[in-house]
């Protein structure tokens, strides 16, 4: 089962399953006979038969009913078609981890869509369901953790899955030459994973932590017979852009990757796990292609309306008003829908590197707050159509109430300015410093379609004294030097975990490390001894009242000028041509990607919709907003 969702502990959640090519790219489906069915190993070892001696041995796993098939497609859905959109910049890389991962299309596309990992997440209830194990056990003391692996499960080169592949996909999270050093935190508290048959695999924790068995049971697995000839230096090199094989429903090949403009991912009609009931009605689409448009939000918008995109995402509001009001949204042939969810809100605002002049004096950090005047922001740019973050974890139960709130007011901020020693302009109005005589200048880098949102404050900033001169840089680029901690301030956006992890975020010792989202350089003591009690505390409640102090510590700090958040989470266009669950986008994800696993093309509709264009006839219009989440 592809889609369920395990909140990671990066920047954004993980799809639990993905794809993958081989080495002979070219292929598109299996032939198994190449491995004959396991008729050895016996079913106390794992064989088949597993499934009747599993609860005699302590292991447990997860009976679907007919309720909870709803929330993975729907049987109305149908395999064919193929789905085009497109994204405003190329991925950084191709890999599963590593160096410059940790980016939206590796984790909602290229890993959800072609890698699995051993347990997956019921989209609504959140408990654990099989993966690529069919079976797990936790030890009473909750320190070790068997999965056991179902061995009908195959690579896309045919190949077995088995212990040894666990092994090896931890092995390369642990070597330092991958360049991530926030994976050997995470991966770090647990021991090397011992086979103890070809599909038993034992895990045991260095410490008690409640998060161990989330993370390893999402972690993405990789396939041993390509990692034992690679080093860490080496798997970054070889496979930036092309893809190892993986075991999930789709491949990306090499000849469907065309450098910096598009790349295809390959509906496999031999996936091992496609009558799993989880899987049944997902993943439909025959092909799937993102088609890139750097930095040009209008020009992607002009595809879609010409039929060149199948669905685009909004995420400008005054585009939303003002833009959508055209004949193919009015004859019902484009649907225009705002979707509600309950996807964790995420922050968004100016972040600081704190490392490095002006941002290593947090009293220009304050006065910088103090300056970002968001309900004027919100008022005439976003169409009020968000509201104010004061927290990591805005509207969720994490967020702490006593947290200072971010507030328009300049006086506060010519008073930390004073303070910091800028009390005396020079000839072009600038403030420079008293003693080095320094002006206060610095540069944001942001890709041309944030301009709008980045403007108001260098114009806002210009009138009390502070040059910020914006350059518009590539997202790739833009990517690659926060990464490096080559920046001074970042208009950054965060999406939300349902489990949050402030670890890989704002632990102190990741601030001097490149390859990581701690891009702030953040550091607190207090926080470093909170982030351990966090992990091996079993208690819901008492972990709310740990995330809530270090939430109030790191918004205090200001490592950020919080901006604000938007509800719905997502406003959406898509051609009449689709059918699509009852719910839409999945619960805690309820982004556009959700469309990739879930929806299928309706025939159907796609007839109804070519007469009617030829026609110019009037298709149903139905409500904007879909709220089924929200109503349930």
């Amino acid at each position: 089962m592809n889609k369920q969702i395990i909140f990671f502990s990066t920047l954004l959640s993980i799809a639990i399953f993905s794809c993958g090519g081989g080495k002979e790219t070219s292929q598109t489906s299996t032939n198994y006979d190449m491995v004959p069915k396991d008729s050895i190993t016996s079913p106390t070892d794992g064989g088949y038969g597993f499934e009747n001696v599993a609860k005699s041995m302590g292991f447990e796993t997860y009976e679907f009913t007919d309720e909870d098939y709803k929330f993975y497609g729907s049987p109305d859905a149908k395999k064919g078609g193929h789905l085009k959109f497109t994204l405003g910049r190329f991925p950084a890389t191709f890999r599963a981890l590593g160096q410059y991962h940790n980016y939206t299309e590796n984790y909602y596309i290229m890993n959800a869509l072609c890698y699995e990992s051993l347990l997956g997440s019921h989209p609504v209830t959140l408990e654990r369901t099989p993966g690529l194990a069919s079976h797990w056990k936790i030890s009473d003391d909750k320190m070790e953790f068997y999965f056991r692996i179902n061995p009908d499960a195959r690579w896309s080169d045919g190949q077995e899955v088995t212990a040894d592949d666990v092994i090896a996909s931890y092995d390369i999270r642990m070597d330092e030459t991958i360049l991530m050093p926030s994976t050997q935190i995470t991966y770090g508290k647990i021991e090397r994973p011992e086979a103890i048959s070809k599909y038993i695999v034992k895990v045991k924790s260095k410490n008690l932590n409640w998060r161990n068995m989330l993370y390893f049971g999402g972690m993405v697995i990789l396939p041993e017979h390509y990692l034992k000839d690679l080093d860490g230096t080496a798997y970054l090199e070889e496979y930036n852009f092309k893809m190892l094989p993986g075991t999930g429903p789709y491949l990306i090949r090499d000849e469907d990757i065309i450098n910096q403009e598009s790349y295809s991912l390959v509906r496999r009609d031999d996936w091992w796990s496609q009558d799993h009931p989880t899987n049944r009605y997902m993943y439909n689409f025959d092909r799937i292609t993102v088609n890139v448009v750097k930095d040009n939000p209008t020009l992607e918008f002009e595809k879609m309306k010409k039929g060149e995109s199948d669905f685009y995402e909004i995420a400008k509001p005054s585009m939303w008003v003002d833009e959508t009001d055209f004949d193919a949204v009015n004859m019902g042939w484009i649907q225009k829908k705002r979707i509600f969810s309950n996807s964790p809100a995420g922050t968004w605002g100016y972040g600081f590197n704190m490392r490095k002049w002006p941002f290593n004096d947090k009293r220009i950090r304050y006065a910088f707050s103090y300056l970002y005047d968001r309900e004027k922001f919100n008022r005439e740019i976003l169409y009020n159509e968000y509201t104010p973050i004061n927290s990591l974890y805005s509207g969720s139960e994490y967020e702490n109430p006593n947290n200072p709130k971010y507030v328009y007011d300049p006086e506060k901020a010519m008073e930390y300015l004073k303070e910091a020693g800028y009390t005396e302009r020079n000839d072009e109005g600038f403030l420079v410093h008293n003693e080095s005589g320094k002006v206060l200048r610095f540069a944001i880098e942001i890709n041309k379609t944030a301009d709008y949102r980045v403007t108001p404050m260098q114009q806002i900033l210009k009138e009390y004294g502070i040059d910020m001169q914006i350059k518009f840089i590539d997202r790739t680029t833009r990517w690659k030097n926060l990464m490096d901690r080559n920046f001074t301030v970042d208009f950054q956006a965060w999406g939300g975990l349902v489990y949050p992890n402030p670890e890989t975020m704002f632990k102190s010792t990741l601030a001097d490390q490149k390859n990581n989202n701690n891009m702030y350089g953040f550091k607190s003591d207090r926080v470093d001894e909170l982030l351990p009690l966090y992990d091996i505390e079993f208690d819901h409640d008492k972990r709310v009242k740990i995330i809530q102090e270090i939430d109030s510590i790191i918004v205090e700090s200001r490592y950020s000028a919080l901006g604000l958040s938007r509800e719905p989470p997502i406003r959406l266009l898509f051609w009449n041509k689709f059918g699509h669950p009852d719910y839409m986008l999945s619960k805690y994800g309820g982004r556009m990607e959700d469309i990739l696993y879930h929806w299928w093309f309706d025939d159907k509709k796609a007839e109804k919709l070519k007469s009617a264009m030829s026609s110019n006839g009037q298709l149903d219009l139905n409500e904007v907003d879909h709220t089924y989440w929200k109503d349930l």
